[in-house]
């Protein structure tokens, strides 16, 4: 927006207080650089001049980055819906009072011109100068009950006498089941968003078993269809790896083609779990895929992982991705043409303004059956078309990608590489995960605080709760991975800091901000999944599991904490609130940790002993010769031969020096 015709101004002391001493109301425009909407607004208006010198001569104009500011975005978003009454997006647009920024009107996008039944945007920026010239004492009114409302959103926490149950979970069940998609899969309808907390809280409950004693079959049917479905569709790069942001059907077929490092975090963490869950090869394969993508196409060269893939390249959404069919036929020949085109559906009409975007159309097998050709020589064919598109493809004008490196979506990516690392046995991924966080160990963390944001050389702005959350909880699934005091050591650093700084200390829970952060009109506490994780209940999980590890019970008293600052929450929404409804579940059924010491020979044996899918089981292979660990680390002792030391909750076994021994220890358990 740097040259845009529009006087835009960051947030600031400058901008606001130039708003006040001219009493001029603040246009804030919220977006960011992978967002469609965003772009198609500023070039119809923010590029237009006399659109421009309009929001000149009427306000005071802020532009701001939701990705760098989440704390605002988080804020405005939550004013749009209650004062339209309808969920907001972005870009999102705002009208502030210049006295306190407190919001009296706003909308998402608006058009140039009138159409899709909005007003057009002039319109609204001489409307909304009118009614604020005009209606003072009712805008002050509106703000004053607007405060109100956010001060009443946060619900009352559970007494500290009151136990905490498993009613959350059953809810959570029910209420999933209640909304899954049985014909495509996923939860809802268009647009479909992958909702990796709900498939993730599936998959857990799967292994629990009902009363008659059988497992949840149809929880694990609900995660894995879904996650099947998605890798089948064109939500999913067929050719490159990696997921889009959402769906625009139900069907999966046409998506929002941006890629964000936030849902391809969890969703690599989630197909590497269901291929250890289900031996299913199709998620072992998009979990390596993805895995791949993120090392080729979103990894700085020293370290750090990038925000996002843009959905738009040479002015169009999609270009990038999609194909005429005979660009294909040229490409691969006409033998491995017809297997492409059955696959991947370009024997259909087209499905994306008259091109075609790959999706999972045929099986294989099918078509091996209908062709009568062995399946193996049909894998070959496709493989090989697939490496010649893809080549092609590279060659093509790229999507824009953000540099960003935002911490907590590389503390959510550091968690899927460490996960798909362990399950799928390939160490890059975990190098990889660890060189991204020596990256933020070096950059972003000075003076005991965590930065939330580095570009071009240039850290800055004190993280927010989930910067210091996701990097926990990334932290300690490395550590699963390639064990390092160091990594641990900076997750009790940064556990600290998340208490020292933003625990609620009233009510339990923890702030989105620290409390030293710019004071805005609402200091919120978030205890939902939105498009990320909820960062109260990441912070729970990570905090539990860095107390049974480490023996630190100021740790799990302040996870216990905030599941009771989110019990009524859980109780009235439950599948709003997952990852907080996982957090509860390891609260009730505390962890099962295994500590293996051994100078890292005659580990085989052990390493598959300890592979299968057990979610509420950490397992940490620690060098012999490691010697500047925790008390509660040092205490269990490496021998000649690996060890290991089972601890359920705060109880440890005696040392298990043998692979039976500790399958009899499990089947104990």
């Amino acid at each position: 927006h740097a040259d845009n015709p529009v006087h835009w101004q960051p947030w600031g002391e400058q901008a606001l207080g130039r708003a006040r001493d001219e009493d001029r109301p603040i246009l804030l425009s919220i977006g960011y650089a992978a967002c469609h909407w965003c772009h198609v607004m500023a070039h119809e208006s923010f590029e237009d001049a006399e659109t421009a010198a309009l929001m000149n001569e009427l306000y005071v104009n802020i532009k701001v980055d939701r990705e760098e500011r989440p704390d605002l975005d988080r804020i405005y978003q939550v004013a749009h819906q209650i004062i339209t009454q309808r969920p907001g997006g972005w870009p999102l647009t705002m009208f502030l009072a210049p006295q306190d920024q407190t919001p009296f009107f706003g909308g998402t996008y608006f058009p140039l011109q009138p159409r899709h039944g909005l007003p057009a945007f002039g319109e609204i920026l001489r409307r909304v100068a009118q009614y604020y010239g005009e209606h003072g004492a009712e805008i002050s009114r509106q703000n004053e009950s607007l405060r109100c409302v956010f001060d009443r959103l946060s619900p009352a926490p559970a007494p500290a006498d009151a136990a905490l149950t498993d009613e959350p979970l059953a809810a959570s069940r029910a209420a999933l089941e209640e909304q899954f998609d049985a014909r495509y899969g996923g939860f809802g309808g268009a647009p479909k968003f992958p909702h990796a907390p709900g498939i993730e809280f599936l998959l857990r409950a799967s292994l629990d078993h009902s009363r008659d004693g059988a497992p949840d079959g149809p929880a694990l049917h609900m995660a894995t269809f879904s996650l099947q479905r998605m890798a089948l569709g064109g939500l999913y790069d067929q050719l490159g790896g990696g997921f889009c942001r959402y769906s625009v059907d139900a069907q999966w077929s046409i998506p929002h083609f941006e890629k964000m490092l936030y849902d391809n975090g969890p969703l690599l963490a989630l197909c590497a779990q269901a291929w250890q869950a289900t031996g299913e090869p199709l998620f072992g394969r998009v979990a390596r895929e993805t895995a791949e993508w993120c090392l080729r196409e979103m990894q700085a060269p020293d370290g750090g992982y990038y925000a996002t893939l843009d959905a738009d390249s040479e002015g169009e959404e999609g270009r990038f991705y999609v194909w005429d069919k005979e660009e294909v036929r040229r490409i691969v020949g006409d033998d491995a043409y017809a297997i492409v085109a059955r696959h991947y559906g370009l024997d259909q009409p087209p499905n994306f303004e008259g091109r075609w975007h790959f999706r999972v159309a045929q099986p294989l097998s099918v078509i091996a059956h209908e062709s009568g050709r062995p399946i193996d020589e049909l894998r070959k064919l496709l493989d090989a078309a697939r490496a010649k598109l893809f080549e092609v493809r590279s060659k093509r004008v790229w999507p824009g990608r953000d540099e960003k490196i935002l911490t907590g979506w590389n503390g959510l990516m550091i968690r899927g590489m460490a996960i798909a690392s362990r399950v799928l046995n390939e160490p890059a991924f975990a190098r990889s995960a660890a060189r991204a966080a020596a990256f933020i160990r070096h950059e972003l963390w000075r003076d005991g605080r965590l930065l939330a944001n580095y570009k071009d050389g240039r850290a800055h702005l004190l993280a927010y709760l989930d910067d210091h959350a996701f990097l926990i909880d990334g932290l300690i699934e490395l550590a699963q991975a390639e064990f390092s005091s160091d990594s641990l050591n900076f997750a009790v650093e940064l556990a600290d800091v998340l208490l020292a700084h933003f625990e609620d200390a009233e009510t339990g829970g923890f702030f989105f901000t620290a409390d030293d952060h710019e004071q805005l009109i609402h200091r919120p506490k978030p205890l939902g999944d939105d498009a990320a994780p909820s960062g109260n209940g990441i912070a729970a999980r990570a905090l539990l599991r860095l107390g049974y590890l480490l023996g630190e019970t100021r740790f799990i008293d302040a996870a216990e904490r905030t599941l009771r600052a989110g019990w009524e929450a859980m109780r009235q929404h439950p599948s709003a609130h997952g990852t907080l409804v996982m957090a509860l579940d390891e609260y009730l059924h505390p962890l099962e940790t295994i500590i293996v010491r051994s100078d890292g020979s005659m580990l085989e044996g052990w390493r598959d002993a300890l592979a299968t899918y057990a979610p509420r089981r950490l397992v940490f292979f620690i060098p012999a010769d490691v010697l500047d660990l925790p008390l509660a680390l040092a205490e269990k002792a490496a021998g000649n031969d690996p060890v290991a030391y089972v601890c359920r909750g705060t109880t440890c076994s005696a040392p298990i020096t043998s692979v039976d021994a500790l399958n009899r220890e499990f089947a104990a358990g």
